[in-house]
């Protein structure tokens, strides 16, 4: 399963065209695709118009969607934050911890288009995907 997070899926509804992007339109048929419930959050928070807002709603909810985990994730989340702060390195936002976290723990890659998962890859064992 790859996770694609809200940065990759901002891109794709916006028409942009990078490696990320052209990845999911190649591997859409092909991979098993998902996002977390906290990614569907995020994009649908950005969209001001609600014909927009239906019609993306519409769109995501044909992936599997997880829930993000509860107090469990939560506290492994936190763990991990601090982990990676005592080894110099601090992710900027809570949100991008619960993602990553999630993805290791259950064993699901991750496409992103975001530097601050970058530590969860190379010190906690992140899978990412690079098109």
């Amino acid at each position: 399963m790859v996770i694609i997070d809200t940065t990759v899926w901002i891109d794709y509804l916006r028409g942009e065209q990078n490696a990320e992007v052209q990845w999911l339109y190649a591997e859409q048929s092909r991979q098993r695709l998902g996002l977390i419930d906290i990614i569907l959050c995020e994009v649908l928070q950005g969209i001001s118009e609600e014909r927009s807002f239906e019609r993306v709603l519409a769109e995501l909810v044909r992936y599997e969607i997880f829930a993000s985990g509860g107090t469990d994730y939560a506290v492994a989340a936190a763990r991990n934050f601090r982990a990676l702060r005592r080894r110099g390195r601090t992710v900027r936002k809570t949100v991008d911890c619960l993602i990553a976290t999630f993805c290791v723990r259950e064993g699901h890659s991750l496409l992103h288009r975001d530097r601050d998962f970058d530590p969860f890859e190379k010190s906690l064992g992140l899978a990412v995907v690079h098109p």
